[in-house]
């Protein structure tokens, strides 16, 4: 009767462990989309601006920093 015990508890081990990996790579993929929805949030484009190398047209002014890869975000001011 002592070997079913055993085998019982390490099939509950095993259980127990399969279920924690299933929420950690649940979590993780929850962390990682909503780090890539903030990013997204801070770019010029999100903000109503568009990336220019040049100056900025008429009515629209630089803002923020680092919103663009080269250049820098004209948006309406």
């Amino acid at each position: 009767m002592k070997h079913k015990k055993a085998v019982e508890m390490s099939l509950t081990t095993i259980v127990i462990a399969a279920i924690s990996l299933l929420i950690l790579v649940i979590l993780v993929i929850l962390v990682s989309n909503s780090g890539t929805e903030i990013s997204k949030g801070t770019k010029c484009i999100t903000q109503g601006g568009v990336c220019q190398e040049n100056t900025c047209e008429t009515g629209k002014g630089v803002t923020g920093t680092n919103l663009c890869t080269s250049g820098h975000c004209c948006r309406p001011i």
